[in-house]
């Protein structure tokens, strides 16, 4: 098993509060690992330290090490854009820009310097049907974004983020605001993609965690009670704490 990145002992503050306490994981390569526990444990703020969004908050600050095929995400040689386009991620909320469907996808690609037509429409057409949305939208590419369903919206911004290629792909509950189909459709989409990309998904959805991964992570006030493989978490937990939760006795 290869591992693309590597969390060893990381603690994240905002002034003085510590939120996470000292987290170490390995994330293997080409798979999906859920990271689930109640609200306000962590979840989100370690899957924003993974790709440095956390750097936009003044009174933040990290300890400990985070690695990249082996390199250090917080050195101060590494270009925070790069990261950024290398570890992707996508929203609770859709939040797609207030532009045409071409313009959304095509976005990221005009940022990093990608701006031959035909280049643009190849990588726009192979995203959209990466993302399962492009025989919904083909004959609509000038609409506004906006007029699309929040399913579609959550899809589109999945093919805006795998346009650039990254490595990884960051998800924080995509599927908190959506309807049953959407969400079904969300799911198999995450299963295509591991073959390409590496996904790791925040989840307060138990059986949405056992669907879609292959490994789990249950956080727990800022650190990790128990990580492995899904299967085994939820079937036999070896962490009474693990128990509670995913049986619903918490959280």
């Amino acid at each position: 098993m290869e591992n693309i990145m590597q969390i060893k002992d990381l603690k994240t503050y905002f002034d003085n509060t510590n939120v996470l306490k000292g987290v170490t994981i390995d994330i293997p390569k080409h798979e999906v690992t859920s990271i689930i526990g109640p609200s306000g444990t962590g979840k989100s703020v370690f899957l924003r330290t993974l790709n440095r969004m956390n750097d936009v908050i003044s009174t933040f600050r990290k300890e400990g090490t985070i690695l990249l095929d082996g390199e250090d995400i917080y050195d101060s040689k590494v270009d925070v854009v790069d990261i950024r386009k290398r570890v992707g991620m996508v929203f609770q909320k859709p939040n797609p820009f207030p532009k045409s469907i071409f313009e959304n996808v095509a976005y990221g690609m005009r940022v990093h310097g990608a701006y031959k037509k035909a280049q643009l429409q190849e990588v726009v057409e192979s995203s959209l049907k990466n993302a399962a949305l492009w025989d919904e939208v083909k004959d609509d590419l000038d609409k506004s974004a906006m007029s699309l369903s929040g399913g579609q919206q959550q899809r589109l911004c999945i093919a805006r983020t795998i346009a650039v290629e990254p490595e990884v792909i960051l998800m924080d509950e995509p599927c908190s605001s959506l309807d049953p189909i959407s969400t079904t459709k969300i799911e198999d989409l995450i299963h295509k993609l591991k073959n390409d990309f590496t996904i790791i998904i925040v989840t307060h959805n138990m059986q949405q965690a056992t669907r879609v991964s292959k490994y789990t992570a249950f956080f727990l006030n800022g650190t990790i009670v128990e990580k492995g493989l899904t299967d085994k978490i939820f079937i036999e937990p070896e962490d009474k704490r693990t128990e509670d939760y995913i049986t619903g006795r918490f959280g």
